[in-house]
C-alpha cells in the first residue's frame, strides 16, 4: 500500500522540520513573524504520534491476517527483528564510539528501556530512542493478547486503553505537583493510546465491511469529534501540556484525525485521486524513514556544532538565513546516510525474510 508510504514521509518530515527549525533552537535572535514562522514548526513533534497510529493499524493487521498460521510467533519476530535490529544496533554502536551517550542509559536502550530510564536516574540521552522503546514494548505484548482474545477482546482492550492513558497522563501530571517535565509522556503506558487507536482502525475494518460513503463519515465524525474536544478544552488550557487537561488529552483528538488521515489516504489510494497519495518523493521518504529517524537527531547536532566555528560564522549575521542553510545541509546529510544505510545495509537484512518465515 504505498499510500501508507507517503503517510510515513509526511510523519518523518514533519519530525526533521521539528527538530531541525524548533527543537533546542533559542527563538530570541528573530523578528516577531519569524518567530511565529518558527513555532508552528513545534507541531512536527506529533509526527512520532502518527507514527504510532500508523504502527498500530499496520501491526494489528497483520497480526490479525495471520493469527492461525502454525509458524504466528515465529514469523512475526524474525521479520520485526530483521527490520528493527539492525539499524537500532548500528545506531547503539555510534552513540557508544562516539561517547554521546553514558553507558547506563546505552545498556538499558539495548533491552528497549530507553523511554524508562527517567525511572533509574538515567535521562534519555539521545531522544529519539524513546518511541522505538515504546514500538518494541508493543511488539512483545501484542502477538500474544491479538491471538488469545481475538478481535472482540481486542477491541475491548484497545478502547480500555485509549480511555486509561489519558486517566494515567493525569496521574503522572498530579505526581508532579502541576510541574511538567515532559518525560512522564514518554513512558508506554502513557503513550499507548495512538497505537490502540490504530489498532481499533485495523479491528473495525476487518470486522465490517464499509462502503466508501460510510468511512468518509467516519472520517468526518472522527474529526468533528477531535474539534470538539479542543473547543470544550480551550478554557482550560487544553494547547499547553502545562495544565491538568493538557497534560492528559492534548494529544487524544490528534490521533481521532490521524486515524481519520489513514482512511483518506487508504480510500484515495484505491480511486481516481489515487495520484494525491502515491507520491514519488513521499514514498521515497516512507522508505527509508526509519533509518532517517534514527540517525537525523545526532546529524543536525553534529552539523549545529560545526556551524559554530570556522568558515560558517559570517553567516550568523542573519539568524533566520544560517538557520535555514544549517537545516538544508544537515538535513540533507542526514537524509543521504539513511539512504545508503537502507540501500546498503538494511536491505541485506530484510532480503532474509522470505528464507527464513
Amino acid at each position: 500500500m504505498p499510500e501508507l508510504d507517503s503517510i510515513r514521509g509526511l510523519a518523518i518530515l514533519a519530525v526533521l522540520f521539528y527538530h531541525g527549525l524548533y527543537w533546542k533552537v533559542d527563538l530570541s535572535p528573530f523578528s516577531p513573524f519569524a518567530r511565529v514562522v518558527l513555532n508552528t514548526f513545534r507541531l512536527g513533534r506529533l509526527g512520532v504520534s502518527l507514527f504510532f497510529v500508523l504502527s498500530g493499524f499496520l501491526i494489528t493487521g497483520l497480526l490479525l491476517d495471520s493469527r492461525d498460521r502454525p509458524d504466528y510467533y515465529w514469523r512475526f519476530y524474525v521479520r520485526r527483528a530483521l527490520r528493527i535490529l539492525p539499524a537500532y544496533l548500528l545506531t547503539i554502536v555510534v552513540l557508544a564510539s562516539l561517547r554521546y551517550a553514558p553507558a547506563a542509559f546505552l545498556v538499558m536502550s539495548l533491552a528497549y528501556l530507553s523511554n524508562l530510564t527517567p525511572l533509574f536516574g538515567v535521562p534519555i540521552a539521545y531522544p529519539i530512542l524513546w518511541s522505538l522503546a515504546v514500538e518494541e514494548h508493543f511488539y512483545f505484548l501484542w502477538p500474544v493478547l491479538t491471538r488469545k482474545l481475538g478481535e472482540k477482546g481486542l477491541a475491548v482492550l484497545s478502547i480500555l486503553v485509549v480511555c486509561l492513558s489519558p486517566v494515567s497522563r493525569l496521574i503522572g501530571f498530579w505526581n508532579l505537583h502541576g510541574v511538567n517535565n515532559f518525560v512522564f509522556h514518554e513512558y508506554t503506558w502513557n503513550s499507548a493510546d495512538g497505537l490502540a487507536c490504530g489498532a481499533l482502525l485495523a479491528i473495525f475494518l476487518r470486522r465490517y465491511r464499509c462502503s466508501r460513503r460510510s468511512l468518509v463519515l467516519l472520517s468526518v465524525i472522527l474529526c468533528l469529534i477531535a474539534a470538539a474536544i479542543w473547543i470544550v478544552g480551550f478554557p482550560s488550557g487544553i494547547l499547553t501540556r502545562q495544565t491538568a487537561v493538557g497534560a492528559s488529552l492534548q494529544i487524544v483528538p490528534c490521533h481521532f484525525v490521524f486515524v481519520a488521515l489513514i482512511v483518506v489516504f487508504l480510500l484515495l489510494g484505491v480511486g481516481k485521486w489515487k495520484f494525491l497519495v502515491h507520491t514519488p518523493v513521499l514514498k521515497v521518504f516512507g522508505d527509508i524513514s526509519y533509518g532517517l529517524y534514527l540517525c537525523h537527531l545526532l546529524v543536525f547536532e553534529g552539523v549545529g556544532w560545526l556551524w559554530k566555528i570556522g568558515p560558517f560564522r559570517p553567516l550568523h549575521a542573519n539568524a533566520l538565513g544560517s538557520l535555514v542553510i544549517r537545516f538544508i545541509v544537515a538535513a540533507t546529510l542526514a537524509v543521504l546516510i539513511a539512504l545508503l544505510s537502507r540501500r546498503q545495509f538494511e536491505n541485506r537484512f530484510l532480503r532474509l525474510k522470505s528464507r527464513l518465515t
